[in-house]
């Protein structure tokens, strides 16, 4: 088992920055590596960014890249979604996940979810 706290949301106006945090405890080198999620009001949970622990490679969402930066600290067992220049489509509530499967941008990939953490974003 792994489990995931995510923490950082919040209101921020549009132009501004969060960070959010993900700690994982339990399993985690059972899973090949992290992501983050959203899913924005209404709408269904799409994929954001992707860590891979072999070989810290990462990868984005087309919506977000540039913008958003994930990063871990391996030593914290903690996973970093540090998110620039916001803006009113990146409401949504974020969550963090533990790939167990091969595919990088697939919900069906990640067996292990936080419970998500709240990113508003205002006009």
């Amino acid at each position: 088992q792994v489990q995931l706290v995510e923490s950082g949301g919040g209101l921020v106006q549009a132009g501004g920055s969060l960070r959010l945090s993900c700690a994982a405890s339990g399993r985690t080198f059972s899973s090949y590596g992290m992501g983050w999620f959203r899913q924005p009001p209404g709408k269904e949970r799409e994929f954001v960014a992707a860590f891979t622990w072999s070989d810290a490679s990462t990868y984005y969402a087309d919506s977000v890249k540039g913008r958003f930066t994930i990063s871990s600290d391996n030593a914290k067992n903690t996973v970093y979604l540090q998110m620039d220049s916001l803006n009113a489509e990146d409401t949504a509530v974020y969550y963090c996940a533990a790939r167990t499967g091969f595919r990088t941008n697939s919900v069906n990939s990640y067996k292990y979810w936080g419970q998500g953490t709240q990113v508003t974003v205002s006009a």
